[in-house]
C-alpha cells in the first residue's frame, strides 16, 4: 500500500447496503470503505454483487437499506447526476458511449461547453484533446466519430470523460479487458498519477495478477455479502483471495490434455492461404477432431478477424476454408453454420446474445429448424432442449425464461456455448472465452472446452492471456501483425518465448510488408 493512501482520510463509506430485485437479493448488507488516493480492488465471482454495488454508488440503483457517507457526511445518491456532482465517475465494462457522436461530444455529453446557450465545439475539442494526451493517446482525434475507434481507443475516451468530471473517485469495471499489455502498463501509470493527486480508484478485475500490480487494498464479495474488506494487497496470498471468492481452493485450473492418437486423423478444419485486406495475410493451419488450437498475439494482430473470416462474418480477400474436406463459400455465415461451424465472439453482449430475450431463445436461435412444425415454432420442445443444455452446463440460475441480460458474464458465456452444443457443431471458434469471467467460472469453461474436444469437436481459441492459451491448447499459433509467425505444441512454449515471438514477429512482418510495398 502506498504511504499516502495508508495515511489518507476515508472518502467513501457504504454500510449495510441491501438491494433486492424480484426473486433475487443482489446485495445483502455489503460494506465498503475507500480512502482518498488509494486503489481499492473490488473482487468476487460473477453474480457476487459487484455490478449492483457500483450501480448503487453511481446513483443508477437505489438501495433498499443501508447508508452511504461521503467525506464524513451522509449522502443520498438519488440519480447519476447526484453522484457526478459529488465527484464519483464510473467507467462501466460495457462502455456507454454514443456511436453517432464525436469523441469530444462523448467526453462532455450532458455537460456541453456553451456560451449564451450556444455550444462551443472548438473549446470542447481542445479540452478533449488535452485529456487524451494526458492519457497517452494524442492520436485519438476529438472530431473522430467514436464508433469508428477500436475497443481500446473507446476505453480511453470513456476514461477521458471520467477525468473531465474532476472526479474524486473513479470506478473502473474491468478496464483492461480490451487493452494489450503496453496499454495496460500505461493505464496503471495513469492510475498512479491519479492517486498521487489524491483521487481514489475502485478497481474491478478478474485478473488477479493485475491486483498485485496496481492495488492497495481488497474487498471481496460473495453471494451479495462482504466476506472480507480492507485486506492489504501485498500481505494477502492469491490462494486466500480465491478461497474467499469461491468458498473453495482452486488448485488446478486447466484440465489435463488428452493424448492425441499417433495416427493423425484427417483435419476437420483446414485453412489455406487465407487473407483479409488490412487485417491478415497468408494464414494456414488445420485442426483435427479433438484438438484445441490456440491463437496467441497482441490486440490488433488479426486474431479475431481470422476467426470471423473462417465463420463467414468477413469475406476473405484470398484463400480457402474447408470443413470436413468441403470448401466453404467465403463471407457466408449460413453456409459455415450449416457445415457445423460455431463462433462465440469476443463481444458476447453486442455480437453473441439477444440481451432482452430469454435464455431458451438465445440457446435455440441457431437450431430453430429443429423446432418448427408447419412453419410454426413449437415452444415446448424448444424450451425442453434449452433446459437440457442449461442442466448440462450448470447455467445459474437454471431458469430458461429469464432474460439473458440478468445473468453473470460466466453464465452468459455458457449460454453462447449451449447454443452451439444444441447445434452439434463440429468446429467451435472461441474469441476471448473467459473475458469478464471470474476465476471459478473460468475453471468450469476450461473443463467444458476440453470435454467438447474429447467428444471430437475441433476447437480454436483466441485469448489475450498467454497463460490461458498455453494451458488450454494442444497446439499454439503465434500471430503478429496479421501473420502466423510460428506454430508449435503448447508444451514446447512458455510465456516468455511467446512474447519474444510476438515482438520479433511484429518487427519482421512489418519489415516484410514495407519491402513488399516498395516492390
Amino acid at each position: 500500500m502506498s504511504a499516502q493512501s495508508a495515511a489518507s482520510p476515508t472518502l467513501l463509506e457504504m454500510h449495510g447496503i441491501v438491494k433486492q430485485f424480484p426473486g433475487v437479493r443482489a446485495l445483502d448488507g455489503v460494506d465498503l470503505e475507500v480512502r482518498a488516493g488509494e486503489v481499492h480492488c473490488l473482487l468476487g465471482q460473477n453474480g457476487a454483487g459487484k455490478s449492483t454495488l457500483i450501480k448503487v454508488l453511481a446513483g443508477a440503483h437505489q438501495p433498499d437499506d443501508g447508508h452511504i457517507t461521503w467525506d464524513g457526511a451522509p449522502v443520498t445518491l438519488g440519480d447519476p447526476q447526484a453522484a457526478m456532482t459529488l465527484g464519483i465517475a464510473t467507467i462501466y465494462q460495457e462502455l456507454d458511449l454514443v456511436s453517432g457522436l464525436t469523441v469530444a461530444d462523448n467526453v462532455f455529453l450532458g455537460r456541453e461547453r456553451s456560451r449564451l446557450g450556444l455550444t462551443r465545439p472548438a473549446q470542447a475539442n481542445k479540452a478533449a484533446g488535452e485529456l487524451l494526451t494526458r492519457l497517452g493517446h494524442p492520436e485519438i482525434r476529438p472530431t473522430a466519430e467514436v464508433g469508428s475507434l477500436s475497443a481500446a481507443q473507446q476505453q480511453m475516451v470513456s476514461m477521458a470523460r471520467a477525468l473531465s468530471q474532476n472526479a474524486r473517485l473513479i470506478v473502473m469495471d474491468e478496464p483492461s479487458a480490451v487493452l494489450d499489455s503496453e496499454e495496460v502498463d500505461h493505464l496503471f501509470q495513469v492510475i498512479r498519477d491519479l492517486t498521487d493527486e489524491g483521487v481514489a480508484v475502485v478497481y474491478i478485475s478478474h485478473r488477479l495478477e493485475e491486483i498485485r500490480q496496481v492495488g492497495d487494498r481488497i474487498t471481496v464479495l460473495k453471494d451479495g455479502r462482504t466476506v472480507a474488506t480492507g485486506l492489504p494487497v501485498q500481505d494477502t496470498p492469491t490462494r486466500e483471495v480465491i478461497t474467499l471468492m469461491t468458498g473453495r481452493t482452486i488448485e488446478y485450473v486447466f484440465p489435463p490434455r488428452r493424448a492425441l492418437p499417433e495416427q493423425e486423423a484427417a483435419p476437420l478444419l483446414e485453412v489455406a492461404g487465407l487473407s483479409l485486406a488490412g487485417s491478415f495475410s497468408g494464414v494456414e493451419f488445420d485442426v483435427r477432431p479433438g484438438e484445441v488450437v490456440g491463437l496467441a498475439g497482441l490486440v490488433g494482430s488479426g486474431r479475431s478477424e481470422i476467426l470471423e473470416t473462417i465463420y463467414g462474418a468477413r469475406k476473405a480477400t484470398t484463400g480457402t476454408v474447408k470443413v470436413g474436406g468441403r470448401k466453404l463459400r467465403s463471407g457466408d455465415v449460413a453456409a459455415a453454420v450449416s457445415a457445423g461451424v460455431g463462433l462465440a465472439p469476443e463481444e458476447r453482449k453486442s455480437q453473441g446474445l439477444l440481451l432482452g430475450d430469454p435464455v431458451y431463445q438465445n440457446i435455440s436461435i441457431s437450431s430453430l429448424s429443429r423446432f418448427t412444425r408447419g412453419g410454426f415454432l413449437t415452444g415446448g420442445p424448444e424450451k425442453a432442449a434449452a433446459r437440457e443444455q442449461v442442466r448440462a452446463l450448470d447455467v445459474r440460475p437454471p431458469d430458461v425464461d429469464r432474460e439473458v441480460r440478468t445473468l453473470s458474464g460466466g453464465n452468459q458465456q455458457k449460454v453462447v456455448l449451449a447454443r452451439w452444443l444444441l447445434r452439434d457443431c463440429r468446429v467451435l471458434l472461441l474469441d476471448e472465452p473467459t473475458r469478464g469471467v471470474d476465476v471459478g467460472a473460468r475453471s468450469e469453461i476450461y473443463a467444458l472446452i476440453r470435454a467438447l474436444a474429447d467428444r471430437g469437436v475441433a476447437v480454436v481459441v483466441v485469448s489475450s492471456e498467454i497463460p490461458e492459451v498455453l494451458g488450454l491448447a494442444d497446439r499454439v499459433l503465434v500471430v503478429a501483425d496479421g501473420a502466423v509467425v510460428t506454430s508449435a505444441p503448447a508444451d514446447e512454449l512458455d510465456e516468455h518465448k511467446v512474447l519474444d515471438l510476438v515482438m520479433q514477429g511484429a518487427v519482421s512482418t512489418s519489415g516484410a510488408a514495407r519491402e513488399g510495398d516498395v516492390a
